[in-house]
């Protein structure tokens, strides 16, 4: 979906600001997520997922990581 017009006056939020915002909360969420899944696959023993579902957990985090980083540079520079 592509917009020509910035919907900040809406939200408060400049959109980049505001897809920013997005992203981190979705690396975290997905940390999270994940969390259970590697569980799940520990208790049925399953290495290969498990190792799999921490890849991609931190991943996560470190998509979070840089997200907060450029969130805390920004937040009050507009």
């Amino acid at each position: 979906m592509t917009s020509t017009s910035e919907t900040g006056e809406v939200t408060g939020t400049r959109d980049k600001d505001y897809n920013l915002i997005w992203y981190v909360e979705a690396c975290l969420s997905n940390s999270l997520r994940l969390e259970q899944y590697i569980q799940d696959a520990e208790r049925d023993k399953d290495d290969e997922v498990v190792d799999l579902f921490r890849k991609a957990q931190a991943d996560s985090r470190k998509g979070a990581e840089l997200g907060k980083r450029l969130l805390s540079s920004r937040i009050g520079g507009n």
